[in-house]
């Protein structure tokens, strides 16, 4: 785990996610790492498990359209983003 300039950045073996972004008092985390397969409905279904979900976002290229392997989930609250955030620490996804 990392602190840079007030926000927190956690390293691990995620296929899904290799690192999480979260501030401290925030609702929205950055999820890097991602397979450029990944699709915005594969990362919802794997963080909807831990709150209800307001956005899900997969940022693409934008002449291929294609993943550029990070996106952004935001939650309806500021402790559901924080059970998320722990949770994908330690957690290895596949899908």
């Amino acid at each position: 785990m990392q602190a840079i300039n007030g926000m927190i950045r956690v390293l691990h073996k995620n296929p899904l996610a290799r690192s999480l972004w979260a501030r401290n008092s925030c609702s929205k985390l950055f999820v890097g790492g991602l397979s450029y397969d990944t699709n915005e409905t594969a990362l919802k279904n794997a963080f909807e498990k831990y709150g209800e979900i307001i956005e899900v976002r997969v940022i693409a290229h934008h002449v291929s359209g294609k993943s550029r392997g990070f996106g952004f989930v935001r939650f309806t609250s500021e402790a559901s983003a924080n059970v998320a955030f722990k949770e994908m620490h330690s957690k290895v996804c596949f899908k």
